[in-house]
């Protein structure tokens, strides 16, 4: 007797074969017209769909484009929205796109995840371009055994609490409002790991600033949000209230932002929910538009006034933001300064190159000076008038590589202030809707169901990498001048390249 041995694959063949011969034929084709049904239905929704989008495109008489070429004019304005991602990903230069290029973002993210900051082959940086920074090494560069700690500075030595940081990279203004509360908690747990303080942005001090637990530089804007009374007015007794909170180390007083000079913070209606309007101490639901400029202050003896008066409310540093606009202007500041003898503790000076969630694109394009432009004017009238040391200046505007940051230290000013560096850290892809209420990372959004994606205990993590490796980075340049410290560069080591090569 023979016997047949059949594989495995054979015998699952089989198997299936019985199967579908024991299906009933009128379950199969009671399953064929269902699909068939599907199909149709499908095709013709979409078919009356495109019949009513014609319909309402020749009848409109709005868009031209779509009245004369119903349909497939749509397609114009889906390519227009779509081409800033396929630029973005397809044909931009890894240096080419604005306001970030691609190598910045990924400098960032490397700094995040702590891979080192290292590049293969060759630079592509444009080292003759106008605008390009160019550091002077030693012929003898600083040894491992030289490193210093950072030499610390003291912010208001001559308050009542005094504010002494070794940090010289730290968080720029990010507005809770703007910015989300998972995000805002992100960006102070991870300045406290990394040692770095927080500037609270316009927007007040959150219950999100609070348990993240960083050092705080409290602004206040000039809608005074978190320190207003019923009328908007500046409320000093809320001042001094909140300067008993350790967490708040100092005070600034915002005159202007750099991405809007001249025009107050936007915050949509959509974005103001119930704990914003408690923070900020406004109506819930309705636009929160700041004043363009501070009500109490109209001029430089203004200033003075407001500087004096916050500083005896919060026994603590005070001091000024601002863009400038002409160095005239600045005179007739520190003038202003002497002749009273009341100096803010810092400047923090923002260049027009800042950013922002929402600005009028005139103001952001066209007016006031960049910080590479304005700084070295800035520590030119600091040292004529011997107050480099009695008014520290922070730098703020697009600085997020180590290259910006460390030209900033070499002209004098004591540290470095990033919004968007820690952005990127935190996830940003500059996806451009910041002011939509749409961020699909949960940065800039108040829709639980995009800000759930964004993990403040992951963020802060990324958040005090990029903080603390990117001050590694400063390091290896000012121990390559020669320097032993990143607050210790030189002028005279660092030069850009001028519009003549």
């Amino acid at each position: 007797m023979d016997f047949i041995i059949h594989t495995p694959m054979e015998l699952m063949l089989n198997a299936s074969m019985e199967f579908i011969r024991n299906i009933p034929m009128e379950f199969v084709i009671n399953t064929l017209l269902l699909m068939a049904a599907l199909f149709i239905t499908v095709i013709g929704t979409g078919v009356a769909f495109l019949v009513l989008v014609y319909l309402r495109d020749r009848l409109q008489t709005k868009n031209a484009i779509h009245r004369n070429y119903p349909v497939l004019g749509h397609m114009r304005y889906i390519l227009k929205e779509m081409g800033v991602f396929f630029r973005s990903y397809f044909f931009a230069a890894d240096r080419e796109e604005l306001p970030f290029n691609r190598f910045q973002r990924d400098y960032v993210n490397s700094m995040a995840d702590s891979q080192g900051g290292v590049i293969a082959f060759g630079s592509n940086y444009p080292l003759h371009a106008s605008g390009s920074i160019r550091f002077a090494n030693s012929f003898y560069p600083t040894l491992e055994e030289d490193v210093l700690h950072v030499k610390k500075v003291t912010f208001g030595p001559d308050t009542a609490h005094p504010y002494t940081t070794e940090s010289y990279f730290n968080i720029s203004g990010t507005s809770y409002g703007s910015m989300s509360g998972s995000a805002i908690l992100a960006l102070s747990a991870g300045a406290k790991m990394a040692g770095a303080w927080h500037n609270t942005g316009e927007g007040g001090f959150s219950p999100y600033h609070a348990a993240g637990g960083g050092d705080t530089v409290f602004q206040i804007g000039t809608a005074n949000y978190g320190v207003r009374d019923e009328h908007g007015n500046l409320d000093y007794e809320k001042l001094a209230a909140l300067a008993q909170n350790p967490q708040i180390v100092m005070f600034e007083i915002k005159l202007s932002q750099g991405a809007k000079p001249g025009k107050g913070g936007i915050l949509p209606a959509a974005k103001v929910t119930k704990t914003i309007a408690k923070t900020r101490g406004i109506a819930q639901g309705e636009d929160s538009i700041s004043p363009n400029r501070r009500q109490d202050v109209a001029n430089a003896d203004d200033l003075v006034k407001l500087i004096k008066r916050v500083r005896k409310a919060t026994q603590k540093p005070v001091g000024i933001k601002f863009v400038l606009g002409r160095p005239k202007d600045l005179d007739d500041l520190l003038e202003a300064f002497a002749h009273h003898q009341v100096f803010p503790s810092f400047i923090t000076l923002d260049g027009a190159d800042g950013g922002t969630g929402a600005a009028p694109a005139a103001l952001m394009d066209h007016v006031g000076m960049t910080l590479n432009e304005s700084l070295p004017v800035l520590m030119a009238n600091l040292e004529e008038r011997n107050l480099r040391d009695t008014i520290l200046v922070c730098a703020s505007g697009k600085l997020v590589t180590p290259a910006e940051i460390a030209w900033a230290l070499s002209e004098g000013a004591v540290a470095v202030n990033s919004a968007r560096g820690p952005m990127f850290a935190l996830g940003c892809i500059q996806a451009l809707q910041c002011d939509k209420n749409t961020c699909p990372t949960g940065i800039t959004t108040h829709r639980k169901r995009l800000e759930r994606g964004l993990d403040p205990k992951v963020k802060s993590h990324r958040v005090a990498n990029y903080l603390t490796n990117t001050k590694k980075q400063v390091g290896y340049i000012a121990h390559a001048t020669g320097a032993n410290c990143a607050r210790s560069m030189r002028r005279d080591r660092v030069f850009r390249i001028g519009e003549n090569g």
